[in-house]
């Protein structure tokens, strides 16, 4: 076995960094095996200790993430945007750093339901007629959050999260 002799080895192979634009920072977060039905299935069985492939569990985990992002805008005193079909987040981003004058911090919180690949349950059927609960992957209007901040060391930054809802 042949092991990495320096920290950008290990990078190499794991990191993947892509600049999508030059003046700020965006943070993607993606988890490679949830990425697949298989590492979905997975997820539901080992991690939430349920024997059947469904995605319907996961509606709870996706209230309590919603919930928590207006909890943390709320008590933050975080402004809140729910932006509309069209609507140019980068404009609105740019009507709030006007108006910001701390150091760093997070400039406002924004939710758009925007389309996307996702999974979902169907129900199929077997030879004897029997029905069982099969992943797919397919596209859906999905709510995304958007975190935009000011970093003193970064500049602006937009982290995107994408949820099911």
């Amino acid at each position: 076995m042949t092991l990495p002799r320096t920290v950008a080895d290990v990078l190499a192979d794991h990191v993947v960094f892509e600049v999508g634009c030059i003046d700020r920072m965006y943070c993607n977060v993606y988890v490679p095996k949830l990425q697949f039905a298989a590492g979905l299935l997975g997820y539901v069985q080992r991690q939430l200790g349920l024997p059947i492939a469904s995605t319907a569990p996961l509606g709870k985990i996706t209230d309590a993430f919603s919930d928590a992002m207006r909890r943390f805008a709320r008590d933050q005193r975080v402004p809140w945007v729910d932006f509309v079909k069209g609507q140019r987040k980068d404009e609105v981003m740019q009507e709030h750093l006007a108006r910001f004058t701390d150091e760093e911090g997070v400039l406002f919180i924004g939710r758009a339901q925007e389309k996307t690949a996702l999974f979902r349950t169907e129900r199929r059927r077997d030879a004897n007629g029997d029905s069982y609960p099969w992943i797919v992957k397919t596209t859906g209007v999905v709510n995304h959050f958007y975190v935009y901040a000011v970093d003193a060391d970064f500049g602006r930054t937009i982290s995107k999260s994408m949820i099911l809802v």
